[in-house]
């Protein structure tokens, strides 16, 4: 691979404090095998420069004194949520030993993929086709901290992509103030009469680099967009596009524009662009999923910052795609009621990223916050209109709720909530949303399942194992909490895990009926507690669901998630209530369900919207939001967050009043 060590490991001299301070970027060379020193290079050591950086001078002339190749360092191509500048380490590197991406002087190794590489590999266009649609769905960019709720400007404009001053891709392509009113020019003289849009820089939005166009550019018939408008949707309006040498340009081909190039960026060249400088040596013709190919997958350095190793391309658009939802929702600050004292602080870690949130529970207060505002699904009530209901997620913990250890996952509806089915849910949407899936996000889907499985995982991983049980059909009753916020709006005619267990006992005579109690009711920490007498013949205390599953034939239930995870098993699951995950046709439904579920979604499409589309993650290791396979593998290592000791005593007293549970739950 380009910019790889090869054979073992290398020393890398380098001349420039960043690399010795940013312990991202320390590590990845780490890991692509490079060990980083001070002094001077010998035989087979490198001297590491970043790209064209002022400091890369110091480096480029020890390594000639030394006579020891040169690795040019780079920000990969999809970096971070905001620019470096603001303190955000990369994604990726781009390590390239023949020269820098951005440079046509000398071929760099990107380059050289691009010229000579066979690019022909039907599974390599696949993943790049899918990668391409997957950065496009979720408008990720180099930084991808863009609103995609901002508007662009109505379709039918040029489209001229600002820079920053001095811009070393900028520099390296011989242009100046003067190249960029030149290709203004061109623009308006090639599109007569059309609207000309120039887009400024993230580092000029943010303040940190002046661009080469201001406001004293807009006049007539050009404007000036300065708001984080996604690029994808920018590109999507555009009538054409004009670059000198963005990083948008390359965008704008895999948004199916041929940019006109005034400078000379690694993506000109190769019949894709209409080049205004051409690099006479680049004469092949590149497909857009060869040139993404060669540009996204086998030519940078991704990292995973979760198990701390390089990764591919798809490991990083799974964690960009959970954080930029994060970013985008977090970026105005939430204010938040309903909150007992000891959920703020995971919600902190959890939506509060950006901003602090406010706790409040005066409705009055929390609109004159002008912030978004969220409540707890629970204690939810009409003086909360207009607020985004907040609850658990399907894979929660490793230990209960209410015993206060703090979630992995949580779910926000702006809609409803799933366990509501009196009202529409964003869930529901999402769900119809997955009856089509492509063949990535069903990989996807399918791979987090297997794992889920494999692990023996549920929503709280209480452990325990399964009571030896009868030969024969045997049924499993999962019990309920009789207050459960579920029931109350999803049960239909079967209110109660008695009369459920009546309702089985009735259409299943012969079988072996084996009753679960509800964890938290077990626990003693909430109402549902009952004598199944006769209605059960096993009563499973204290066993790990999963272990349950792997052992019955089938699952009925009213609103239980016990059935979700049954049907994730492919055990059949009957329906006595209406559950988020009845009315789609997974399930034998005995209760009405809303006549607006009419989508087919098989079940990897179900299971995609519950687990990867629906919740947030937080990660217990790094603190960082994460995607849902990080969330399942720290469940399954052991290494989720458990309560503290003053939280388990809390819990403790809970216990003796647990039909107050509304008081704190």
């Amino acid at each position: 691979m380009p910019g790889r060590a090869q054979g073992g490991r290398s020393r890398l001299f380098v001349y420039n404090g960043g690399f010795l301070t940013q312990g991202p970027v320390r590590r990845i060379l780490q890991l692509a095998g490079y060990d980083l020193r001070l002094g001077l290079p010998g035989p087979g050591d490198f001297v590491g420069v970043w790209g064209a950086s002022p400091t890369a001078a110091r480096g480029l002339a020890v390594a000639a004194r030394r006579q020891a190749p040169v690795l040019r360092i780079e920000d990969a191509f999809l970096r971070s949520m905001r620019p470096g500048r603001a303190g955000e380490p990369p994604m990726g590197l781009l390590l390239d030993c023949g020269g820098v991406h951005f440079d046509a002087a000398r071929p760099s190794d990107l380059e050289t993929l691009l010229a000579t590489a066979p690019l022909d590999d039907t599974a390599l266009l696949d993943r790049a086709r899918e990668a391409i649609a997957r950065m496009r769905a979720a408008h990720l960019s180099k930084f991808s901290g863009c609103d995609p709720a901002l508007a662009p400007p109505p379709p039918g404009y040029v489209l001229v992509i600002d820079q920053t001053r001095s811009d070393a891709s900028v520099t390296a392509s011989g242009a100046d103030l003067a190249r960029f009113r030149e290709m203004l020019v061109f623009a308006q003289e090639e599109h007569p009469g059309a609207r000309i849009v120039i887009k400024t820089h993230p580092e000029t939005q943010q303040g940190f680099r002046p661009g080469h166009f201001s406001a004293a550019d807009a006049s007539g018939r050009i404007s000036l967009l300065t708001d984080p408008v996604s690029p994808w949707a920018l590109l999507e309006g555009a009538v054409g596009v004009y670059t000198v040498s963005s990083q948008l340009g390359f965008e704008a081909i895999l948004a199916g524009h041929r940019p006109r190039v005034f400078g000379q960026p690694f993506y000109a060249g190769w019949g894709l662009t209409r080049d205004e400088d051409p690099v006479a040596r680049r004469a092949r013709s590149l497909t857009r999923a060869q040139l993404f190919a060669a540009a996204m997958i086998l030519y940078p350095v991704w990292y995973d910052p979760f198990r701390d190793a390089l990764c591919p391309l798809e490991t990083v658009l799974d964690t960009l795609e959970a954080e930029a939802r994060a970013f985008r929702e977090d970026r105005d600050g939430w204010v938040a009621s309903g909150m007992r004292l000891w959920k703020r602080r995971p919600l902190q870690a959890m939506f509060g990223r950006q901003k602090r949130m406010i706790f409040t529970d005066d409705p009055a207060r929390a609109r004159e916050t002008g912030r978004p505002w969220m409540v707890w699904a629970g204690a939810a009530g009409d003086e909360h209109d207009g607020a985004l209901r907040v609850e658990d997620g399907f894979l929660r913990s490793r230990g209960l709720g209410a015993r206060l250890v703090p979630p992995l996952s949580l779910v926000t509806d702006d809609l409803g909530i799933y366990y509501d089915p009196t009202r529409p849910s964003r869930l529901e949407e999402m769900i119809a949303a997955r009856a089509t899936l492509t063949p990535a996000q069903r990989r996807r889907a399918e791979a987090l399942v297997a794992r889920l499985i494999s692990a023996g995982l549920s929503k709280y991983n209480l452990g325990g194992g399964a009571p030896d049980l009868p030969a024969g059909h045997r049924v499993l009753v999962p019990g309920q909490v009789a207050d459960d916020a579920s029931l109350r709006t999803g049960a239909g005619p079967v209110r109660s895990t008695r009369d459920l267990l009546a309702r089985v006992r009735e259409a299943r005579p012969d079988a072996v009926i084996v009753y679960k109690p509800h964890p938290d009711v077990e626990a003693g920490l909430r109402p549902g507690e009952i004598a199944p007498g006769d209605l059960a013949d096993i009563v499973a205390r204290h066993a790990d669901p999963a272990a349950l599953l792997a052992a019955v034939d089938e699952v009925w239930t009213m609103t239980s998630l016990l059935g979700f995870e049954a049907l994730l098993r492919g055990v059949p699951v009957t329906t006595l209530g209406a559950p988020f995950y009845a009315g789609w046709g997974l399930t034998d439904d005995l209760a009405p369900t809303p006549d607006r579920r009419r989508a087919s979604p098989d079940l990897m499409g179900l299971a995609h919207a519950a687990l990867i589309d629906y919740p947030r993650y937080l990660d217990p290791v790094t603190g960082r939001i994460c995607p849902a396979e990080v969330a399942v593998e720290r469940l399954a290592s052991g290494r989720a967050a458990r309560s503290g000791p003053g939280l388990r005593a809390l819990a403790k007293l809970q216990g003796l009043f647990a039909s107050s549970a509304h008081l704190w739950r």
